[in-house]
């Protein structure tokens, strides 16, 4: 394939221009010590004894079977981990892609510390901070690399390092990080239902939802919790095969289960579900919507009880422990209240109104253990360690160094069928007294992944033109494999792109634009079709403000579109983009975040999607799903990086081209941003995934997108 692949990434986008170079092929890799192939399969397994780990075994100790079959040890390498190294000796990764290159190191080790705000005290999360701290020091070697997220952090937008200090510092500025037991409500929603469930006074006619606030808000902050160490796990189940760790720092969880209690009429709110008629002053008419001013309306409350009494974490924890096994993760949960004799705070001021009565003694006893035992669980269903129910933090952390400080790395190739099945691993030692832990199995390939890594790889280094058209296929399956994603709706989809002024910035800053787009499971109720507010903030990695925008959608709208330009000239570069959608006080928000590569002046980066047809009344409206249906038409938008005339073609999953014309132009807009575009109609196509390839002299960038029925 002719001319060159321009550094064209769309972060967060299954429409992603692909980067790649076709001017020089790179060098060829030197060949890892452990291979790469489709039926190869890395194992790392860690044996103890007494607790301790054992350092002196050989391959012929161990037995590795699949599926129950026993398998051949192909390689053996004994790994002992050295910490403790100054911070100016590890060396950090530049750019996100650097830092999952580094990650890709079957002998880099991977760690995620997952600070559970909702579920640590003031005091504990103050308490832990220098254990927590010591144990990175020790544990953290020359390759290893580590992040911090939080329940309120897309797994997304973490950032893996290799110094701890980034870490150390956060804490230092942070040190009060928990919220369980706060006094100042932080969280709008928490002090939503306050207002809706209000505690009311001995005598009142509403005395029976005292304590529904409060139920609601621990659940709801639950919710978000499990739902956080899922998207964390499926995260990191995408990065490598190889184990990886996190460390939870929480007090448990309850693991909620449904309860029709919580859903129970009530004197002054009536059944959740049924709207209230009223007359709303501002039409003249009667409506079913809450027309209060209240921070809260009524009616989203109350269908938010509804929710939350259904909503079963117990389930949900199962499942994610068992994604956690087929992903190689291993949970080391450390509860840093120490030894507790209580769980519930004496004094609860999250709610307005009389404080609620004081927990029973025999029922308090049982939400402790219950919460002691979900971090045992979690630890002890994906071969961690839980460090619970004890005053000697420093010592439970150096447990979990020493465990993960020496184990062994085993491979061998699979004789099992390449069939996209999960498939069983068991490692044994034969020595007596050894317990060893290891990953649990895979996730097979598939005999089409297999051929797509075959024809990747198959041409050569020393041919150009055979590598050129390996890498031009390796790009179309990058677009393309995203598009699976889309399968499930999500909360908030966005879509990416940034350019720089004519002429190439001359000292001025880029333009970043985000079209983002609600999809159905954000919305509760009809809150959401009154319309909403979006905004849009543009931060370094360290979380220095480089610049913010918002936007206001009208009812019945989805999408909006934000352009962020910097005040200042700024420096190319990775940032983080930091992107909130709400429809009122009272809605649960919409979060997304995202890295965004600057390339450097001119070139420019992303895609963004343009749909017109029926379901838009026939206008054009920016969209963040690059699902389409046949009778609509299609727009790709990117940022102009040169002069140059463009054109575009059509290309089928494989990239093929398809004789369907597609229309290229340029334009200019009043912002004075250049736009090059590629334009079709969908409906000579079929169901299934396409590529549109746009080109502008020796640049050529791609953007997948699928056609459904």
């Amino acid at each position: 394939m002719k001319g060159r692949w321009t550094p064209l990434v769309a972060v967060f986008s299954a429409a992603a221009a692909y980067v790649a170079s076709g001017a020089q092929p790179p060098p060829a890799p030197q060949p890892p010590t452990f291979r790469t192939e489709a039926n190869y399969v890395r194992v790392d397994a860690y044996p103890t004894k007494d607790g301790a780990p054992i350092a002196d075994l050989t391959q012929p100790d161990f037995e590795v079977l699949e599926n129950g079959v026993p398998q051949r040890i192909e390689q053996f390498e004994r790994v002992a981990i050295r910490g403790n190294l100054p911070q100016d000796l590890r060396a950090e990764p530049k750019t996100v892609r650097e830092s999952l290159a580094m990650a890709a190191n079957p002998r880099a080790r991977l760690f995620v510390v997952f600070l559970d705000t909702y579920h640590v005290d003031v005091g504990a999360s103050h308490n832990i901070r220098k254990p927590l701290m010591d144990a990175l020091d020790r544990l953290i070697g020359q390759d290893d690399l580590v992040a911090v997220m939080t329940p309120q952090m897309p797994a997304s937008g973490i950032a893996f390092a290799r110094r701890t200090t980034t870490i150390e510092g956060f804490l230092a500025r942070h040190w009060d990080w928990g919220d369980r037991d706060r006094t100042t409500v932080r969280d709008p929603e928490d002090e939503a239902y306050g207002v809706c469930y209000p505690n009311e006074p001995p005598g009142s006619e509403c005395t029976d939802q005292n304590g529904i606030a409060a139920e609601m808000i621990d659940r709801r902050h639950e919710k978000i919790t499990i739902d956080a160490i899922q998207d964390l796990v499926r995260y990191l189940r995408g990065l490598r095969e190889e184990r990886k760790a996190v460390l939870a720092i929480s007090n448990g969880w309850l693991l909620y289960r449904p309860d029709q209690r919580l859903a129970r009429p009530l004197a002054c709110h009536g059944i959740p579900g049924v709207p209230p008629v009223g007359f709303d002053p501002r039409t003249g008419r009667l409506t079913g919507k809450d027309v209060s001013t209240a921070a809260a309306p009524r009616g989203t409350c109350d269908q938010d009880r509804m929710s939350l009494s259904n909503l079963d974490d117990d389930q949900k924890f199962r499942d994610v422990l068992g994604e956690a096994n087929r992903a190689n993760v291993s949970f080391y949960p450390v509860d840093p209240r120490g030894l507790t004799s209580f769980d519930t705070p004496l004094v609860r001021q999250d709610v307005s109104g009389p404080p609620p009565p004081m927990v029973p003694p025999s029922v308090d006893s049982r939400m402790l253990a219950g919460r002691l035992n979900s971090l045992r669980t979690l630890a002890e269903a994906t071969d961690g360690l839980a460090i619970v129910d004890s005053n000697n933090l420093a010592g439970g952390m150096k447990r979990i160094v020493d465990d993960l400080s020496s184990y062994y790395l085993l491979g061998y190739y699979s004789n099992a069928k390449l069939d996209g099945k999960f498939h069983a691993i068991t490692v044994r030692v034969k020595r007596p007294g050894v317990q060893v832990r290891a990953r649990r199995g895979y996730l097979a390939a598939t005999p089409a992944a297999m051929t797509a890594a075959a024809r990747a790889g198959a041409a050569p280094a020393a041919d150009p033109a055979a590598a050129a058209k390996a890498a031009a296929a390796h790009a179309i399956d990058a677009v393309v494999a995203p598009l699976a994603g889309y399968t499930r709706d999500v909360p908030l989809r966005l879509q990416l792109a940034a350019g720089w002024p004519a002429g190439g910035g001359g000292g001025r800053p880029p333009t970043i634009w985000v079209v983002g787009e609600i999809g159905g499971v954000a919305t509760i109720g009809d809150a959401w079709a009154d319309g909403f507010d979006a905004t849009a903030t543009l931060t370094t990695p360290a979380g220095a403000d480089v610049a913010s925008g918002r936007a206001t959608v009208a009812r019945g709208g989805r999408t909006f579109r934000i352009a962020l330009a910097p005040p200042t000239a700024i420096e190319p570069g990775e940032l983080v983009l930091r992107v909130s959608a709400r429809a009122g006080a009272a809605s649960i928000p919409s979060r997304e975040s995202a890295r965004v590569t600057i390339p450097a002046p001119p070139e420019a980066t992303g895609a963004l999607f343009v749909r017109r047809g029926p379901a838009t009344g026939n206008k054009e409206a920016p969209t963040a799903d690059v699902r389409f249906r046949r009778s609509e038409q299609l727009r790709v938008e990117i940022p102009a990086a040169s002069g140059d005339p463009p054109t575009a073609r059509l290309l089928d999953r494989s990239g093929n081209p398809l004789n369907v014309p597609v229309a290229a132009a340029r334009r200019n807009d009043p912002d004075g941003s250049q736009w090059v575009t590629a334009q079709l109609a969908l409906a000579p196509l079929a169901p299934g995934d396409y590529v549109i390839e746009i080109a502008t002299g020796d640049r050529r960038s791609i953007s997948a997108f699928r056609v459904v029925p």
